[in-house]
């Protein structure tokens, strides 16, 4: 299982959670950045500089997504030179046509397959010049556009190009899972969006998804539709509220100090009393 994260806050709440990996999610990054919706609007220098904080912020794998490589297969590689360099752990690749879109939305259209394996074969490339491990997961949304006959064969395709893993987005049933890991010749990847309405495909449990033989799990959204509900509601209620506080309310924040210890401060204030001259320490 591999939650999304959409800033270092949330992947650090991630990791906290015990999760051992996490999945940094380009519909957050859209939301969080831009507020905009996930349709190819985000920089890929804002992506890659976001990707790195997140990375700096935990020490459990980061999967970064860089939608569709920022352009051909060149762009591809010198982007995952930089995602290795920054000691990122995986990275997401996908066949749509740019500018992309979610997976879940409809209108995407992909590309070539024979253009994106110069992709995977360029990303993998890049991997080995650098004699550095990162897990390569190629995405394709042709099962919205083609079916899932077509969109098995460029999974087997990707893999056959350098992929360790793909990921057969927006893939509606628990059947076309099951066949999909028949006839998948490596590690399949789904993604899961619990109790989200508008999604594609069959919620299935992790437990079953494991026995079916699914590799990975990510659940790309969470973090940003929770974030999304928690700061309505908590605005709103403020909003709304005669007095213009919300006393008696402390259930809808976390304490001052338990954010605070939570991203470190108490560290810092000892890093203070160590380097810092006793007179600027004492300041603060």
């Amino acid at each position: 299982m591999v939650p999304g994260c959409h800033d270092a806050l949330s992947a650090k709440i991630v990791q906290n959670a015990g999760f051992q990996a996490v999945q940094v999610s380009g519909f957050g990054l859209a939301g969080s950045l831009l507020g905009k919706p996930d349709v190819g609007l985000v920089d890929m220098k804002d992506i890659l500089d976001i990707t790195g904080h997140i990375a700096r912020a935990v020490w459990i794998p980061v999967m970064a997504d860089i939608d569709t490589g920022g352009g051909n297969a060149l762009n591809a590689a010198a982007i995952t030179e930089r995602l290795i360099e920054m000691d990122v752990a995986g990275v997401n690749i996908e066949d749509q046509v740019f500018p992309k879109r979610c997976g879940h939305m409809e209108g995407k259209q992909v590309i070539a397959a024979d253009e994106m394996a110069g992709k995977v074969r360029a990303v993998a490339a890049a991997r080995g010049r650098l004699g550095k491990d990162i897990v390569i997961n190629a995405r394709t949304d042709a099962y919205a556009v083609h079916g899932l006959r077509e969109a098995i064969f460029r999974a087997n395709l990707y893999l056959n190009c350098g992929a360790d893993m793909v990921f057969l987005d927006g893939i509606g049933t628990r059947a076309d899972i099951e066949r999909a890991v028949r006839e998948i010749h490596g590690l399949l990847s789904v993604n899961l969006m619990d109790g989200v309405t508008g999604v594609k495909t069959e919620l299935v449990s992790i437990p079953d998804l494991a026995a079916m033989g699914v590799a990975r799990v990510s659940i790309p959204v969470a973090s940003i539709l929770a974030m999304h509900k928690a700061l309505s509601d908590v605005f709103s209620a403020l909003y709304a509220s005669p007095s213009g506080i919300l006393a008696g309310e402390t259930w809808r924040l976390t304490g001052f100090k338990d954010y605070t210890d939570f991203v470190g401060l108490p560290q810092y204030r000892e890093m203070e009393r160590e380097f810092l001259p006793s007179l600027v320490a004492a300041a603060h």
